[in-house]
């Protein structure tokens, strides 16, 4: 395994004095940077890393130096005499070339009145601030930062510190910012451009701005505004620390690799993660910009304020953050219930991928730069470590979680920390071995299933890893049962418990769905009476969620089968929550791929679907009210959705009649427009794509891009999945940050599967060039691998992509992508038989 050195070992910046002048229409850049900081060994070079940057002058101390290039992006700036240990100086002269890649320092391209346009932008995060300018880029290496840039003018020019002074000098713009607080290197950010702001102020004094190109409508930045002075406002008293910069900006670009970036003071989104449009956002949307705006608002604490000391604590950020969004939007917008939407997202996504047994831990190891990459993995870092932080906060309690919180920031402020600090700080507000009971959750990969036999009162539990290949009889996790009543047991810590219940009526398990476990009730008389409450909508709404995602956990291990689950299912025609439908659309979703070819089995499934909405889709219809509440526009969306696919006659008459009428996409509901664009696609063929073609390359708003792509992919003519292929090489048309999703949009779909994957193979030199520096480059491999099943495809993705697996950061994705491929051709080899007479036996 390539290991790298890391670099703050020997030497630990203090400060940064960078001056940058950029050249934008030449694509070139030059700079000057004077780092002090502490050398901890005599020697007679003082290691930095750079990469892509040509070094022109070097000198330390004042006396000449030589800039030699060593492996793994280093450069030791080398001097004739040794080094003593202490303190000492570098100044360094640079140039380097702005690339179109997405990271390091790199243009965004937007048209604004019939002109073509672009920002300069940094993506800095993980280890691309080296691409930049000379440093030590290891997140340990906190230092400050006086940053001086050098531009055109006429422009807006942002960093993470307010401006300090600023001059122009004929068509040259000098913008000189505060000097900021110590930060890691990945935090620090700029970008350069004509843009447009709303405003606005804390009750603290923060200056809050929220910036997006002159292309979008300004009201589209008024609602992630409003967000983001709410939820300043709600971390500092939660966290009991100020937000401790004077200003929080928020800036939109065109072209952005990832959804967000925590920059501090200057975090910046892809467009369709901050502007919401008041004509054109549907409620879905804006409730998901404003997900990602507390989850980037709370790094400026986790993560910025207290940074990971390397990247194998990752979760540090990405897990806390997870949770931190939903914590704050409960308390901002209550009635969103956002801990609902989270049991149906983020565990359910969870779960579904923590069942193979090639996955990561939370916590994993890094030993090399272009592993970070692979650690991205939303469902695990962001969404299994959100949820193990949840069951911790609900096991030593909502006051312990938050005072532990109060004490990490407030003795960690400005510097580094590992897990162990932040179980520390736990401890001591709770009184509990919270080391001990994190240490299994987070180090090892997988969670239980716990099989529980109720005989009476008395109750048998047994605990094992739940995998969908092989087994493992060792694996052991603390787990809080929750249980209400409580147990005289707090934590199910032994493979095997016996408990005594107050009464001899069947227990539901894990009662609101906040620990980690699976549960599997062994006698049917057990398993009667749960389906009885929740027909009779006796639970709560995120333990009926709850339930049914565990039944296809099971049936996915072949604990029982996908067709009980259907019939599970079937309990739920009187559901009225959308939390619950997204996870009985998902379970609907599994199974029409059992069924794709199959087409007397896919009419028993549609006639499924049809008796499932009826209930819904009779109260609801598919016309919208301006007295609607955001659950019923949402849950209406879901149900017309459903119907549409499951081709009810007025459903579908209605999208087609809206497809055929529509001239702009204000004059269809936000919520289903996409559902229409797909109709339209998948009945109107070449006609549809004409017209969302022609929209799709008019439309500035990038929600709508979506929309549009998602809809034409829906199209079983096979003229249109060609030429919707040919779009995807073409930057003019097809983004190279939308690349990835036009991919999976087309690979999902079983009239264009086999042509997408095609595309990718003779593409696959062209998107090393686009993406091969790029964190997203692992998304081919595992969008390709959950569109795949059967014994072919498997033998076809092993072809072309075990070769692969020597590069660092395709290696984790391959192996999963692999295995995944395999567990669900096993569970289709298994359930369909029994699946396709259930669903015959429905028509």
């Amino acid at each position: 395994m390539q290991t790298v050195t890391r670099l703050f070992k020997t030497f630990q910046p203090n400060t940064y004095s960078l001056n940058i002048t950029i050249h934008r229409v030449a694509r070139t850049f030059e700079g000057e940077v004077e780092i002090t900081g502490t050398l901890t060994k005599a020697q007679s070079f003082i290691p930095l890393h750079a990469k892509h940057l040509i070094i022109t002058h070097a000198a330390v101390d004042e006396q000449e130096a030589a800039a030699e290039i060593h492996e793994n992006d280093e450069v030791q700036i080398a001097t004739t005499n040794q080094l003593a240990t202490g303190t000492h100086t570098l100044k360094l002269a640079f140039n380097g070339a702005i690339t179109d890649p997405m990271h390091g320092l790199y243009p965004c391209y937007y048209e604004h009145c019939g002109a073509k346009k672009e920002l300069l932008a940094t993506q800095f995060e993980s280890h691309h601030a080296r691409e930049a300018f000379p440093c030590i880029d290891e997140p340990e290496a906190k230092a400050t930062f006086s940053l001086t840039l050098v531009t055109e003018t006429g422009v807006e020019v942002l960093g993470n510190m307010p401006v300090a002074s600023q001059q122009t000098t004929g068509e040259t713009l000098i913008t000189t910012f505060e000097t900021s607080p110590k930060m890691s290197t990945y935090l620090l950010a700029f970008v350069i451009g004509e843009l447009q702001h709303k405003e606005a102020t804390t009750k603290d004094g923060v200056i809050v701005r929220t910036w997006a190109t002159p292309a979008q409508p300004i009201e589209s930045l008024a609602f992630s505004l409003d967000t983001a002075v709410k939820t300043i406002e709600f971390f500092n008293d939660y966290f009991g620390v100020k937000y401790p910069l004077p200003k929080s900006d928020h800036v939109a670009l065109p072209d952005f690799s990832s959804g967000a970036m925590e920059n501090w003071g200057l975090i910046t989104y892809r467009e369709t993660t901050l502007l919401a449009d008041p004509e054109h956002t549907s409620v879905s949307s804006r409730h998901y910009i404003a997900t990602v705006v507390t989850h980037e608002l709370s790094h400026q604490w986790f993560g910025n304020l207290v940074t990971m000391k390397w990247w194998n604590d990752l979760w540090l950020n990405e897990s806390f953050a997870s949770l931190m969004e939903v914590i704050a939007l409960d308390h901002l917008r209550p009635e969103w219930n956002a801990s609902l939407d989270f049991a149906a997202h983020d565990t359910v996504v969870a779960l579904r991928r923590d069942v193979l047994t090639s996955v990561q831990a939370i916590k994993t190891e890094v030993h090399h730069p272009d592993e970070i990459s692979t650690l991205f993995d939303p469902a695990i870092v962001y969404a299994k470590g959100a949820n193990v932080l949840n069951m911790l906060r609900a096991y030593i309690g909502d006051t312990a979680f938050r005072d532990g919180l109060r004490v990490y920031f407030a003795r960690h402020r400005y510097a580094n920390t590992t897990g162990d600090d932040l179980w520390a700080a736990f401890e001591e507000a709770s009184h509990k071995n919270v080391k001990e009971f994190m240490y299994a959750w987070l180090e090892k990969p997988g969670y239980p299933l716990v099989s529980i036999n109720q005989q009476g009162a008395h109750l048998e539990l047994e605990q094992k890893r739940l995998l969908l290949n092989g087994k493992d009889t060792t694996s052991l996790w603390p787990i809080p049962l929750l249980a209400e009543p409580p147990f005289a047991v707090e934590l199910l810590s032994k493979h095997t418990t016996a408990l005594t219940a107050a009464t001899d009526t069947p227990r539901l398990f894990n009662k609101g769905g906040k620990s980690l476990f699976v549960s599997r009730y062994t006698q049917k008389s057990h398993r009667d009476f749960i389906r009885s409450q929740i027909k009779a909508k006796a639970y709560e709404p995120v333990d009926r969620l709850r339930l049914l995602n565990e039944g296809t956990l099971l049936a996915r291990a072949g604990e029982q089968r996908l067709a009980e689950v259907l019939d599970l299912m079937s309990g739920y025609e009187n559901e009225d929550r959308d939390a619950v439908w997204d996870m009985i659309s998902l379970v609907i979703a599994d199974t029409r791929r059992f069924v794709e070819h199959d087409p007397a089995a896919e009419a028993g499934l549609k006639q499924l679907v049809l008796k499932l909405i009826k209930k819904n889709y009779g109260e609801l219809g598919h016309t919208f009210s301006a007295t609607d509440s955001e659950e019923v526009i949402k849950l209406r969306a879901t149900i017309f959705s459903l119907a549409v696919w499951a081709e009810h006659p007025a459903a579908l008459e209605f999208a087609l009649s809206e497809f055929h009428r529509f001239k702009d996409p204000g004059d269809l509901p936000a919520e289903i427009r996409s559902i229409i664009y797909g109709a339209g696609a998948r009945w109107r063929g070449e006609e549809a794509y004409d017209k969302l073609m022609t929209l799709y390359k008019q439309t500035t708003f990038a929600e709508e891009r979506h929309n549009i792509a998602g809809g034409m992919s829906a199209t079983r003519n096979l003229d249109v999945v060609h030429k919707l292929l040919a779009h995807m090489t073409d930057t003019s048309i097809v983004r190279l940050q939308d690349t990835a999703f036009w991919f999976v949009y087309l690979a999902r779909k079983n009239d264009a599967r086999e042509f997408a994957w095609q595309w990718l193979v003779d593409n696959w030199g062209w998107l090393m060039q686009q993406f091969g520096s790029d964190k997203s480059l692992d998304y081919f491999p595992r969008y390709a691998a959950s569109a795949f099943t059967g014994k072919g495809w498997l033998e076809k993705y092993e072809a072309f992509f075990t070769p692969k697996k020597t590069d660092p950061a395709l290696r984790r994705a391959i192996e999963i992508g692999i295995e995944e491929i395999i567990s669900r051709t096993v569970w289709f080899e298994r359930d369909e038989p029994s699946l396709r007479q259930y669903l015959t036996e429905k028509q």
